[in-house]
């Protein structure tokens, strides 16, 4: 009968496998781990004693002095610094960079062993290497001017973890001269104090980034001649925002406005400056808006400028000072010859036909004050008047209309005669006011008057008012 076998995993073969794995088990630890030991330690030595020995080889073999367990919770980078705890003193060192900015990164990233006693203990790969993690990119560093390979040593002559800026100095300078030499006299030569690897700070740089945006002239202004004396990118952001900080020397002002030179002045052009002058008190209305700045504030003087017309105005002054420097009393901004005197706030109001008279049909070569008010002084008296009433017009006439004079209160005969109502004075006086005649209107025969009043007995009949007196038919005594 034939029976079934299991081969190893018998009974019998799982114990022999379990007895197999404790006596290797047991050597291993007997002999302190150099049973699964890839090669020798390195027995490179720099004098100093870290951790009671002064070489990895040093220790033996004991594997546990930087291996840990899978399950311990200690990883073998802690096991390093037990010794090497001198490399995280300064926070910013390349260590302790390394550490901080990945905790994934292990010593043995860079660093190998077991590959003898005299082999090299750093090994760096520009590849694997995580050089973003120093604060400098190798993006843009992949291959020098003449093509070949960038290596660590291109950079780094002395140390791997040291790195000399005038060695990016040289090494640029050779590819743009004029420029690498300006540059270091602007910004000095500490080029990883601003520069990443990722050409952040070069032609691709968008100003708007800093909150600044260059517009206008801005745009082509020189770096350094906003960021004076700048090394750092602290230097960089510390640059002042403000116009006056580097247009104070170019102030034509002299500081009479203070610092705020943006409330006039734009970037597109510092000539063409937009000052809004209704923030002041003097507004510019009518002919004022379209002035030069200039023709007021003289000299650039623009604090405590006048602000009276008569300032300005004084040799356009056509009344010679008569009136004193108060133009606005008369004259407004909006043109100067459409003058708006008030005539009645003086002691001769204007009424009637004065209202549409010419200032100058007065006021002759224009003199103003003294100007007499009587009548007689502009209208001269008529020849028909002869001299009979002087210079008291207004006793007749008034403003409202010359030839509508009115005699009535002194008239002894009624001006109000007859059918045609108000009669005009020449009706009656058509030579001269001392004479007068009825025959202008009672068209009578002198003949038929000189016998109709003979056979009254009167003799006299020349002098019709006389007997006539309120211009009735009526009888008096004759001569």
């Amino acid at each position: 009968m034939k029976t079934n076998r299991l081969g190893c995993l018998t009974g019998a073969g799982l114990a022999t496998a379990l007895i197999t794995f404790l006596i290797v088990a047991g050597v291993a630890l007997a002999r302190g781990g150099v049973l699964f030991s890839p090669g020798g330690l390195n027995a490179q030595t720099g004098g100093a004693t870290l951790g009671g020995v002064r070489s990895h080889a040093e220790t033996a073999g004991r594997c546990a002095a930087c291996h840990t367990a899978p399950w311990a919770r200690v990883r073998m980078v802690d096991r390093c610094l037990d010794c090497h705890d001198d490399l995280l003193t300064n926070p910013r060192g390349f260590h302790s960079v390394m550490l901080a900015e990945n905790r994934k990164n292990t010593c043995n990233t860079c660093h190998t062993e077991h590959n003898g006693p005299q082999a090299a203990m750093t090994a760096l790969n520009l590849q694997t290497f995580p050089h973003d993690q120093v604060g400098f990119s190798l993006q843009a560093h992949q291959q020098n001017a003449d093509g070949s390979a960038f290596a660590c040593s291109d950079c780094h002559v002395d140390s791997m973890s040291s790195l000399d800026p005038l060695i990016c100095a040289d090494c640029h300078s050779g590819l743009d001269p004029g420029f690498m030499n300006a540059h270091l006299v602007a910004f000095q030569a500490d080029c990883l104090a601003c520069h990443d690897g990722l050409d952040s700070l070069s032609g691709g740089f968008d100003h708007s980034w800093t909150g600044f945006s260059l517009v206008g002239e801005h745009i082509n202004a020189d770096c350094a001649a906003c960021h004076v004396d700048a090394g750092t990118l602290i230097d960089f952001g510390s640059a002042p925002q403000d116009c006056f900080a580097c247009h104070a020397q170019n102030d034509a002002h002299a500081g009479r406005f203070g610092q705020d030179c943006g409330s006039c002045h734009n970037p597109e052009s510092w000539e063409q400056a937009d000052f809004d002058h209704n923030l002041t008190g003097f507004p510019l209305v009518g002919g004022h808006a379209g002035v030069a700045c200039q023709d007021c504030h003289l000299e650039n003087r623009f604090v405590d400028t006048p602000q009276d017309c008569f300032a300005c105005h004084a040799q356009d002054d056509a009344h010679n000072g008569e009136f004193g420097p108060s133009c606005d009393g008369c004259h407004t901004p909006s043109s100067w010859q459409e003058a708006d005197f008030d005539h009645s706030q003086t002691d001769f109001p204007l009424t009637g036909g004065h209202l549409q008279a010419a200032c100058e049909g007065c006021h002759v070569e224009g003199v103003f004050a003294g100007t007499p008010q009587e009548c007689a002084a502009c209208h001269a008296e008529p020849q028909f008047h002869a001299g009979l009433f002087a210079s008291a017009c207004a006793d007749c006439h008034t403003t409202d209309a010359w030839r509508l004079a009115r005699f009535d209160q002194a008239h002894t005969f009624p001006i109000a005669h007859g059918e045609s109502g108000w009669n005009d004075c020449q009706v009656c006086h058509p030579s001269a006011l001392q004479d007068y005649t009825c025959y202008g209107c009672h068209e009578h025969e002198p003949g038929e008057i000189d016998r109709k009043h003979r056979e009254e007995g009167i003799s006299n009949f020349e002098n019709c008012v006389r007997c006539h007196s309120t211009g009735q038919e009526e009888e008096g005594e004759g001569d």
